[in-house]
C-alpha cells in the first residue's frame, strides 16, 4: 500500500493521477474505476454522485460520473474509450459511500476498453503514481488525508 501524505493507495490498483481516479483490473479485461482518496479528500463532504448508466460508450477524457460536494461539481473523467458495462446505481441513494469505502462499495462503473492495450499503457501502479499526486496536491495546495 502507498501513503501519500496520509492518503492511501491499494497495491492492487492502477492510477489516472490528474484524474485523481482508480482502475481494478477484472477478470473479464475491463476496469471497475472509482475516486481515489486524494480525490474524495480535496471534494469535502459529498452530497451526490451520478454513475453513466451501462450500455452507453464513453470517449477517453470524458465523464463516467459526476459528483458533487460542499466545495465543487466534478466530472470523474475515463483515462481510455470503452462501453461501461456495469454502473453502480446505488452509489446515487448512497453518495457517502465515496467517503466511507471509496475502494470498495464507493465505484462509479465498469469499462470494457476499446483497445485493453491501450488502456492499460496509460494507467499507473500505486508506486509509480506517488510523485504524480505529490505534485498534484502540492499545485492544489491539498495537505494531504490525514490518515497514515
Amino acid at each position: 500500500m502507498a501513503i501519500v501524505k496520509g492518503c492511501l493507495l491499494p497495491d492492487a490498483l492502477l492510477y489516472d493521477v490528474e484524474e485523481m481516479l482508480w482502475y481494478q483490473p477484472l477478470p473479464d479485461g475491463a476496469y471497475r474505476i472509482g475516486g481515489t482518496m486524494v480525490a474524495v479528500g480535496m471534494a469535502g463532504s459529498i452530497a451526490a454522485a451520478t454513475p453513466k448508466r451501462a450500455g452507453r460508450h464513453v470517449l477517453a477524457g470524458h465523464a463516467c460520473a459526476v459528483i458533487e460536494s460542499g466545495k465543487l461539481v466534478s466530472a470523474a473523467k475515463v483515462a481510455f474509450a470503452g462501453m461501461i458495462v456495469a454502473s453502480n446505481e446505488d452509489l446515487m441513494e448512497n453518495p457517502r459511500w465515496l467517503e466511507k469505502d471509496m475502494y470498495g462499495a464507493g465505484w462509479f462503473v465498469e469499462i470494457q476498453p476499446d483497445d485493453a492495450a491501450a488502456a492499460r499503457a496509460v494507467l499507473l501502479t500505486a508506486a509509480e503514481a506517488v510523485p504524480g499526486f505529490l505534485d498534484l496536491m502540492a499545485r492544489e495546495k491539498f495537505d494531504g488525508c490525514g490518515a497514515g
